[in-house]
């Protein structure tokens, strides 16, 4: 990545009618995308849940009708996370 596009280089125009609480979760939801872009443009190899996390609590919220966050020291393996959505 450039020098220009870090994250430290961008603006983030926000509505007017954005709320305090609104535009924290704005920021914050962007902030993590564009971290998890820059983990993986670096590549380090290991799977993790970067990136797919909320993939991963959407077809939670999907198939069992209930909003979940996906914790960071889950197994990256799809059938031992399944196993334990009861847990988070």
């Amino acid at each position: 990545m450039s020098e220009d596009s870090s994250l430290e280089a961008r603006t983030l125009d926000l509505p007017e009618s954005a709320n305090e609480e609104e535009a924290a979760a704005i920021a914050a939801a962007i902030n993590s995308h564009l971290r998890t872009q820059e983990t993986q443009a670096a590549g380090d190899g290991e799977e993790t849940w970067e990136g797919k996390r909320w993939g991963f609590a959407g077809r939670v919220e999907a198939t069992q009708g209930r909003t979940v966050r996906v914790p960071n020291g889950v197994p990256t393996d799809r059938w031992a996370a399944a196993g334990r959505t009861d847990r988070f």
